[in-house]
């Protein structure tokens, strides 16, 4: 019996599965603890996190620094509302400005927050500072892409599962394909105020743009007085081997959106970071968040962006990714033709299966069940992103785990 399959185990996924909405397929595998890059589930066992819970735990497991600063923090006080200063969120503040390169930052809690915020920002900015008629601002977003769960967002989602039932939609957006400025430039109007765009496609599949895009988008945004708005809510704060991936294309958006990593992998922490020409629209009464900002979530991110710079992770994220890569590769290789390609930037790695062998989620739950914790997504494509202070040991464990699991499924389809 596997470990899914013990009393223990099996009750705390029944629990889940009678109380709770049907909104998740979990891989089943019950987590009881974690330490930097392994988790441990309630039999005990141990797994490699190839995960990191979305790049939301970028610095490992409970890192010590940052549970101390939580700690310490919430000896003091945790939260007492925006109504008041503190003495956490300015220095958070100070240190995103440092960081971003931006002049001000707007914190809230989730990412799909720090996007809605972003919306608001370029609504107003374009109305307010470009002179577009109020309910006729327009914003350009990429077919594929991934913004967040709330009925704005899911509203101009291209994936119909997320739309299904959801109705009716604001509207107010414009579809263009990722990656091509053909696409872009036939669906702008006068009326457009933004560009709202992935730096990668993470839920699409970790898709990368091809060359020169981002550097031709930010000349077309510059010409035309429209903003460009950078989610990188999962590619922000060194996953692609940057601080940020809009530093791989070498330009500069207006607006920047982080969340996941912010958090330190301790709270759910975002930010909407820009210059003062566009943060301005944003004055008193106008947007705001009872926990966005608080004290411990200031101070748990703030200890996060230190340890980033300190223990140099971002610099060694750019490494780490390279041997990763090299590896899986490797892999793609030897298992032919499981794997159709293998994509993405520092410890960011989308695998490609053949649908017509298998799908991602078998491989998955076949991973999980030898001891490495990854996720499918569009059921060809397996996320490999583990913390950024993983180690080369465990790196090359991961990937012996999984070339064995696609070896055997190529022998069960006659392939070898």
């Amino acid at each position: 019996m596997d470990a899914t399959g013990t009393p223990a185990a099996q009750s705390f996924i029944a629990k889940e599965a009678r109380y709770g909405a049907r909104n998740y397929a979990p891989v089943p595998v019950v987590v009881d603890h974690a330490k930097d890059c392994l988790v441990w589930d309630v039999e005990g066992r141990e797994y490699i996190d190839m995960m990191s819970a979305y790049s939301s735990v970028s610095h490992g497991h409970l890192h010590p620094r940052i549970v101390a600063a939580a700690e310490r923090q919430m000896r003091k006080v945790a939260v007492m509302s925006r109504a008041y200063y503190g003495t956490t969120l300015g220095p958070l503040l100070e240190k995103l400005s440092e960081v971003t390169g931006f002049e001000r930052a707007l914190p809230m809690n989730t990412g799909a927050e720090a996007v809605e915020t972003a919306i608001k920002c370029a609504r107003r900015w374009g109305h307010r500072v470009k002179g577009i008629p109020d309910g006729q601002q327009r914003i350009l977003v990429a077919r594929g892409n991934f913004h967040g769960r709330t009925t704005t967002i899911i509203g101009f989602s291209s994936e119909p599962d997320y739309r299904m039932g959801f109705a009716p939609f604001d509207g107010g957006f414009q579809h263009f394909d990722y990656g091509d400025m053909d696409s872009l430039k036939a669906a702008a109007t006068a009326n457009t105020c933004a560009v709202l765009i992935e730096p990668i496609q993470g839920e699409a599949g970790i898709i990368v743009p091809p060359p020169g895009f981002f550097q031709e988008l930010r000349a077309w945004c510059t010409a035309n007085n429209v903003l460009l708005i950078d989610d990188e809510v999962q590619a922000g704060l060194g996953r692609t081997g940057r601080w940020f991936a809009f530093q791989h294309e070498g330009i500069r958006p207006d607006g920047l959106i982080l969340g996941k990593a912010l958090g330190a992998g301790l709270l759910p922490v975002s930010a909407f970071c820009a210059d003062d020409r566009v943060m301005q629209v944003f004055v008193p009464n106008s947007h705001g968040s009872t926990f966005g900002g608080n004290a411990l979530a200031a101070a748990v991110a703030l200890e996060g962006l230190k340890v980033l710079e300190e223990e140099g992770l971002v610099d060694q994220c750019a490494a780490k990714g390279e041997y990763l890569f090299g590896r899986l590769r490797e892999v793609q290789e030897q298992v032919k033709p499981l794997i159709r390609e293998v994509r993405g930037r520092g410890l960011w790695i989308g695998v490609d299966i053949e649908p017509s062998c298998t799908s991602a989620r078998d491989l998955v739950e076949r991973l999980a069940a030898h001891g490495v914790l990854s996720k499918e997504t569009h059921d060809t494509v397996i996320r490999f992103a583990p913390p950024l202070t993983i180690t080369r040991e465990l790196m090359d464990r991961a990937v012996e785990i999984f070339r064995q699991v696609a070896l055997e499924k190529r022998g069960e389809l006659g392939l070898a």
